[in-house]
């Protein structure tokens, strides 16, 4: 019996999932809300939450699972991308039970995990699919070809879509996290209502900030000739925001299947939860005959479980590190 437990603290949620033979028997996340008051994650007070939350995550995650410490057979832990004191906290636990438990340290990739967290549940992708990650911190093209040989496509030079998701939020005076409330306010307002610009960015690159410029200039300019103009027109113009975005991602998208011939794609990331995103893709993938694979909410944002498959997947192939192990808050996807 391979048991595997993962644990995930590469930015605000502490996490902690047992893999016993590719199976998931448990997924424990806990949330940090003391970022809510500051309007984005404080990188110091994440890092003193994770110190507070992984023991008990830990240990929730095996008591779920049913089975005691001693049947582990190796520790999965994300190693990067992230916040580097986040990181620490998670590299130094998994790096001490593994010590005491004589077993062996398995580094993970961030990125690459929330690709592999399709292999969780059937329907799993067949290789080589494409994957578009989609977060707070990147937002990638991925052609996946076996479980640890990707391919960057493409990848975005400046802002990530959640974070153009998060600040637009931000300008629009909603409270943090803001891109899940775009979501909700979306769902009730006209997509075109208002007209946001398309970045203009060669081959398969994405731009999010000067769409975020633009956004605030409007808000700004809207806001001074009619007072309240954003609380009145709020859900048009979160519809808009959306639709402008997703329009950007799955054209790149359609652009990569295009030139790869690949019609099995997938998504993967926190902003893989966004509702227009996903219908999006369902019916784009409708329209072009493609093979769409999405994951299911609690493996779209930061979860353990995903660490812990792809260690899982790691362990089978003997591919440990040692204590010598440190985080690393930049990795690329490609390794």
């Amino acid at each position: 019996m391979d048991v595997i437990l993962g644990i995930e603290s590469s930015c605000d949620e502490t996490s902690a999932s047992i893999c016993i033979d590719g199976h998931i028997y448990s997924n424990v996340i806990a949330n940090q809300t003391i970022h809510e008051k500051f309007g984005g994650v404080v990188p110091e007070l994440a890092s003193r939450a994770h110190q507070q939350h992984i023991i008990p995550a830990v240990q929730q995650a095996i008591a779920e699972a049913k089975i005691d410490k001693n049947d582990l057979k190796a520790v999965a832990f994300t190693r990067g991308p992230g916040l580097l004191g986040s990181l620490l906290v998670g590299t130094t636990f998994a790096k001490g039970l593994a010590l005491g438990l004589s077993i062996p340290l398995i580094e993970v990739n961030h990125m690459q995990a929330h690709i592999l967290a399709h292999f969780i549940e059937d329907p799993k992708p067949n290789f080589p699919f494409i994957c578009l990650t989609v977060s707070g911190g990147h937002t990638q093209l991925v052609l996946v070809k076996n479980y640890f040989d990707m391919e960057l496509l493409g990848q975005t030079l400046d802002d990530a879509a959640g974070e153009a998701f998060d600040k637009s939020a931000k300008i629009l005076q909603l409270p943090y996290p803001g891109g899940p409330l775009i979501d909700k306010y979306a769902k009730e307002g006209n997509p075109r209502a208002f007209k946001f610009p398309n970045p203009q960015v060669g081959g398969l690159d994405f731009s999010f900030s000067g769409l975020k410029t633009s956004i605030m200039q409007f808000v700004k300019k809207e806001e001074a000739q009619q007072p309240g103009f954003v609380q009145a027109h709020l859900a048009d113009i979160c519809a808009s925001i959306q639709d402008r975005i997703v329009s950007i991602l799955l054209n790149r998208l359609q652009q990569a299947v295009d030139q790869t011939g690949i019609k099995e794609v997938a998504i993967a990331g926190g902003v893989s939860a966004n509702s227009g995103l996903r219908h999006g893709l369902v019916q784009l993938g409708a329209e072009k005959g493609w093979t769409v694979h999405i994951p299911k909410m609690s493996y779209c944002t930061d979860n353990a479980a995903m660490i812990a498959i792809a260690g899982y997947y790691k362990y089978l192939q003997k591919d440990f590190v040692g204590q010598d192990i440190s985080p690393l808050a930049r990795w690329s996807v490609t390794g």
